[in-house]
């Protein structure tokens, strides 16, 4: 069965085996729109940009080619980062890296962002055809609750930035025969409708800049 926002499979924003995992690697966001406005909202070129449990993975690769020194985030057991105080310029969260409700994970990030460092977390936004695939899973209602208002991340002080992306599969045959197998009979109900090789794929982007001090007021100004 899949799963949604997988911390095993951060990078990516499902939990599949490993043929599977390649095959939507190949098809996520091919235009690049993730990392282009990720590099709008940060910029990330000649930063120093840590990314949240995605080593080697899609993202990592694409923020290195628009010019960032990315720098893998790891976690203890505790939640702590493993980046000294102060030591990036923006942190990137892929789907399970980041949920938004945890205040150690809030603080973490805080303490390791430079003074106007900016926190940046990619989750789905729905209202599109990958989303149809999720009607009939146990995620569903926390899929939904996101981009609301009081949700996570808009009621802790986040802004969004909606990415209109697409799954760009090979070929029709080959859509449709990743759907059957990542989603069992919920993709094959997608694939029989399936005209061309993609899918809609909506991305919010949540993003928020930290505060740094101000040297005429004497206290803290939003970043």
């Amino acid at each position: 069965m899949v799963h949604l926002y997988s911390p095993l499979v951060a990078d990516l924003p499902l939990d599949l085996p490993t043929a599977l995992s390649d095959c939507l690697a190949s098809a996520l966001d091919v235009e690049g729109k993730i990392p282009r406005a990720l590099d709008a909202l940060g910029p990330i070129a000649d930063r120093d940009v840590g990314l949240l449990s995605g080593a080697g993975g899609l993202q990592a690769g694409r923020l290195a080619a628009r010019g960032a020194r990315v720098r893998p985030v790891s976690t203890d057991e505790a939640g702590t980062y493993a980046l000294a105080d102060d030591s990036i310029d923006m942190l990137v969260a892929c789907w399970s890296a980041f949920r938004g409700h945890d205040p150690v994970a809030i603080a973490e990030a805080e303490r390791i962002l430079r003074p106007g460092g900016r926190l940046l977390v990619v989750h789905d936004y729905g209202r599109d055809d990958v989303s149809q695939l999720y009607a009939d899973t146990p995620e569903r209602p926390e899929y939904s609750l996101w981009s609301r208002r009081d949700g996570p991340f808009l009621g802790k002080g986040f802004k969004i930035r909606v990415v209109h992306c697409w799954w760009t599969f090979e070929g029709v045959e080959i859509a449709r025969e990743f759907l059957i197998d990542a989603f069992g009979e919920q993709g094959r109900i997608v694939a029989a409708e399936l005209k061309r090789p993609r899918l809609s794929y909506n991305v919010a982007i949540y993003h928020r800049a930290f505060v740094e001090p101000d040297p005429v007021a004497g206290r803290a100004s939003a970043g």
